[in-house]
């Protein structure tokens, strides 16, 4: 605006300037062709009118434009204050989704045992029951008879055989150790579906656990992730076994626990005595430069004692014995000479503290032991609690209960579609977790022998519910339910609930195929049962339903 006000005043300053009248010739006198001189002037004088025009016409342009680079500086403007405004309510909604969510979490964990709804989400899951035909009651009765109840016999004979001759082999094992310098060798403890007499799928191999103690005059101090310090995620359910002379005080000094320096000294331990020989700790089955039990040694140790036990002993049987697994410390095969085989388990385990609770070296045949963050973590096994709890609830159940029976179908249901499709993420320690749960849940009434097909229902829906939220917590560990006459360690039961299928979480794909086989199974069930079945006349369907009603 100001440039064109400019050159609009030069215009007429110059124009002035060269007029003929304003400053005429030196001579003075007027031109003659004074009407030429006026014409040119008229036309310049137009000229300048049409300049100005144009030169107004040209501001007028550069305010229109001004004018649209400030709205849209003001449209620029408002945009990014209702970005903001937006990103702010976005943030917002957020945070209040994942506390919702978070809260969520936190509740199920912290009524993880209230079941007084159970029934309800019974009725509200399920889904993948619509369009299943399950198999009534004659069908499952005249199943389980054909099936599973003859192989009960087989199994007490079994286990008679079998414990026998364990107890053989660790006597002769404990006369060819160093009872000085070896670790000592306790009675064997027969765990596990065998001893829980719910086992159904063959070749039928026994568990047993052999706790065993260092040589005087050492001992062993257990921590757990739930002993006070922080472990990680992946080491909950484990602890690690520590090394130490009987009369060591490790909780009372800190002299093991940090760094005192070269020219301090701790006035409650000598030199000696908190320093040892790697070579003697080594012998002590212990990680090296460290005083903790290292699983791998305490393998190497229990399969050369066990060995030289049977050469011992050898002479008095008719049969070999040789292991069977080269991961697992004692699993063992007896191999008759008519070609007949007997395959049991002999494992390591370490007491913790005066309880039966039991640190354990290796799960055979099971995928636990390749999970375990090193060999000085050990797993933490409550088979002896699990076999009492089983026992204890037995005595308040009607007569003939349905709860093996319901454990035992399942079982037998999922090894067969795992033979079918490949195996999955499910065992049968998750399935018995799910029976542990719906006793404690269900009213003792529940279990007559009656209802079986109502309670393998509620235990396919129970674990349907499980796997649906990734979520199958541990019997023991967090439930404070659990009755007072087993004498269960209390630090358990006040830990953190322990979700055995945090490992779904972590393996998407695991998780897919587990829950791809799982509803494969409740389609097959019908076909897997039917296929063992004796054909069942009508009349006697129809007589069988008349008296339950």
């Amino acid at each position: 605006m100001p440039v064109g006000i400019f050159r609009v005043c030069l215009v007429l300053i110059t124009a002035i300037i060269n007029h003929p009248l304003l400053f005429p010739k030196e001579n003075g006198t007027v031109p003659e062709n004074m009407e030429e001189i006026i014409q040119k002037m008229k036309e310049r004088e137009e000229n300048l009118r049409l300049e100005q025009l144009r030169l107004e016409q040209e501001i007028a342009e550069q305010e229109a434009r001004q004018k649209t680079l400030e709205k849209a500086a003001e449209v620029v403007e408002e945009s990014k204050e209702e970005n903001v405004r937006w990103d702010i309510w976005t943030t917002l909604s957020m945070v209040i989704f994942l506390l919702i969510e978070l809260w969520r979490q936190d509740f199920q964990e912290g009524n993880w045992q209230d079941t007084g709804g159970e029934e309800d989400d019974m009725a509200v899951l399920g889904k993948a029951f619509k369009g299943v035909a399950f198999p009534d009651k004659a069908v499952l009765a005249s199943f389980y008879e054909k099936r599973i109840l003859g192989t009960t016999g087989d199994m007490a004979r079994m286990r008679e055989m079998v414990e026998g001759f364990a107890d053989d082999l660790l006597e002769a094992l404990r006369s060819v150790c160093n009872r000085d310098a070896d670790m000592e060798v306790e009675d064997c403890m027969g765990v596990g579906s065998m001893y829980e007499n719910w086992r159904v799928r063959k070749p039928f191999v026994c568990d047993l656990i052999v706790p065993f103690a260092p040589p005087e005059p050492y001992c062993f101090r257990s921590q757990t992730w739930c002993s006070g310090d922080s472990f990680p995620p992946d080491e909950q359910g484990y602890g690690t076994i520590k090394v130490c002379r009987a009369d060591e005080d490790v909780t009372g000094c800190i002299c093991d626990k940090t760094k005192l320096g070269e020219d301090m000294l701790c006035l409650l331990h000598s030199q000696a005595s908190t320093t040892r020989p790697s070579t003697e700790m080594e012998d002590l089955l212990c990680f090296k430069n460290t005083q903790y039990l290292d699983a791998d040694q305490v393998m190497k140790w229990f399969q050369i004692a066990v060995t030289k036990a049977w050469n011992r002993i050898s002479h008095k049987y008719e049969f070999d014995l040789s292991f069977s697994l080269l991961d697992s410390p004692g699993a063992l095969k007896i191999k008759f000479r008519s070609g007949k085989s007997i395959a049991f388990n002999l494992t390591p385990v370490v007491q913790y503290e005066n309880s039966d609770v039991y640190f354990i070296s290796h799960f055979p045949r099971s995928g636990l032991a390749a999970d375990l963050p090193s060999s000085t973590h050990w797993f933490l096994t409550f088979a002896v609690y699990e076999r009492r709890f089983i026992q204890l609830v037995s005595k308040t159940l009607p007569a003939n209960a349905c709860h093996v029976s319901c454990l035992q179908i399942l079982s037998f249901l999922h090894g067969k579609q795992c033979s079918l499709t490949g195996p999955s993420g499910l065992t049968n320690y998750h399935l018995k977790t799910v029976m542990l749960h719906l006793l404690q849940a269900c009213p003792s009434q529940d279990w007559a022998p009656e209802k079986l097909e109502a309670r393998l229902q509620d235990m396919l829906k129970f674990l349907e519910k499980c796997l649906h939220e990734k979520k199958l917590y541990h019997f023991f560990i967090g439930n404070g339910k659990v009755p007072a006459e087993l004498g269960f360690p209390i630090i358990f039961q006040r830990a953190e609930p322990l979700n055995l299928f945090r490992p779904f979480v972590l393996h998407r794909d695991v998780y897919r195929k587990t829950v791809d086989t799982f509803h494969e199974m409740l389609r097959n069930t019908s076909a897997l049962i039917n296929e063992y079945t004796v054909h069942i006349p009508l009349a006697h369907t129809n007589g069988i339903h008349k008296e339950s009603l």
